[in-house]
């Protein structure tokens, strides 16, 4: 494994997702790969189900979009992975009788990991099994990654317990519903990721929906937030970019007295 890096360039992306249109998905989730690729991300994350759609009337309509791990479709989608490039990209996973919510972790060489999502929210209960991890870390080229999906990460011991485990970047593929806000305000799910990434100095690459899907208005809520909790870029066209520190989320003191993971006090919760 390769020494990690002190800087990431990373890309949260949000090409058009057709619900139940797999193939052509897959082909704008190559073509979106390709233009992170032109602009050096190492880190490229797409949204949840970003293959197959959300809105599904019912279990045996998700199974018809569902992909295995291994189907020769993932191919294509590997072969324009950048060579030192790392993606993550939501699917419908089938496996055996099951069907998850899952995120592949992927490179041009390698199948790295498949986190499938274990806080369904809403109808995915229906239609969904649950995973057994709260949460994934990858060891990878640049460091080691935190995977987590949408509803996974409003539970704050998620992204807490991937950054006790050496985390450096949390890529979280969402789906995120149109919620009423007061004016002026992000979204919760985005407060959330934000105070969740000042917390534990974990920054976070949130690729989200926008437009609408059957009735459901999405948030729109593409991001790329740093170690210290600012949203760095967002909601831009061709997806949000920016330049991580990695050598600033791996030092965790707070000078001169303090430390966020040695003030913990876990006798006490």
């Amino acid at each position: 494994m390769p020494a990690a890096v002190d800087e990431l360039r990373v890309a949260a992306l949000s090409p058009e997702i057709v619900i139940g249109d797999v193939d052509a998905n897959l082909e704008r989730i190559r073509e979106a790969i390709i233009a992170a690729g032109r602009r050096d991300a190492r880190l490229i994350v797409l949204p949840e189900l970003a293959t197959s759609g959300y809105v599904f009337e019912d279990r045996a309509e998700a199974e018809k979009t569902a992909l295995t791990a291994d189907d020769a479709r993932w191919d294509a989608v590997r072969e324009v992975i950048p060579a030192d490039a790392v993606v993550v990209v939501g699917y419908a996973e089938a496996a055996g009788s099951q069907l998850f919510n899952t995120a592949a972790v992927l490179t041009r060489d390698a199948r790295l990991a498949d986190y499938r999502k274990s806080h369904l929210w809403g109808a995915e209960k229906l239609v969904f099994d649950v995973g057994a991890e709260a949460g994934l870390v990858v060891d990878t080229s640049f460091g080691r990654l935190g995977v987590a999906i949408c509803y996974d990460n409003e539970f704050p011991e998620v992204p807490r317990r991937l950054a006790l485990a050496g985390a450096d970047v949390l890529a979280l593929p969402v789906n995120w519903p149109l919620v009423p806000r007061p004016e002026g305000e992000h979204a919760p799910e985005l407060i959330q990721a934000m105070a969740s990434a000042r917390s534990s100095r974990l920054p976070v690459v949130v690729a989200d929906r926008w437009g609408s899907e059957r009735g459901v208005d999405w948030t729109d809520g593409t991001a790329i937030i740093d170690e210290q909790g600012w949203i760095v870029s967002f909601r831009a066209v061709m997806g949000a970019t920016a330049v991580l520190s990695l050598a600033a989320v791996r030092e965790k003191s707070l000078p001169p007295h303090n430390h966020l993971f040695d003030d913990r006090r876990g006798d006490l919760y």
